[in-house]
């Protein structure tokens, strides 16, 4: 039950975290995430990246193009945890101002998220895969122009 509790609470955080980032300060969301070799990220902004240096990168260029914005919902589909591995896929909901508009917009972003324990037992993201795409899609939309 222990693996459990301790992935609940890094989702917890994780969810105050991006409250952070829809303000463009993503320092918070970044001491969640593993900082090994093959932590990952792919968010809608950019294509995918590997490696703590990348990642940090990533998270902070995506950020700085959110301001003023708040979290309104955290749907959760699916979840699993073992003493090894955890993996969550929900749709987070928030608004705020993005890239250059002054207008507060909602943004909903379907997001599956894998976490793991590190060396000291505590858990930590090893991968998030974000995207714009909540809703059923036609097959057209996939392909490339």
């Amino acid at each position: 039950m222990a693996a459990v509790d301790d992935v609940d609470k890094l989702i917890e955080q994780f969810n105050l975290a991006q409250g952070e980032v829809v303000k463009g300060n993503p320092e918070p969301a970044l001491r969640l995430f593993s900082h090994r070799e093959d932590v990952t990220l792919a968010n809608p902004l950019s294509p995918p990246v590997r490696e703590w240096e990348q990642v940090a990168e990533v998270a902070e260029r995506a950020a700085s193009q959110f301001r003023d914005g708040e979290m309104v919902a955290f749907e959760n589909l699916a979840k699993h945890v073992t003493p090894e591995f955890a993996y969550v896929v929900r749709v987070e909901r928030a608004r705020a101002k993005v890239g250059g508009s002054e207008d507060v917009v909602p943004i909903a972003l379907r997001v599956t998220m894998i976490f793991r324990p590190e060396e000291d037992g505590e858990w930590k993201v090893v991968h998030r895969h974000a995207d714009p795409i909540t809703s059923a899609q036609p097959a057209e939309s996939v392909i490339q122009s």
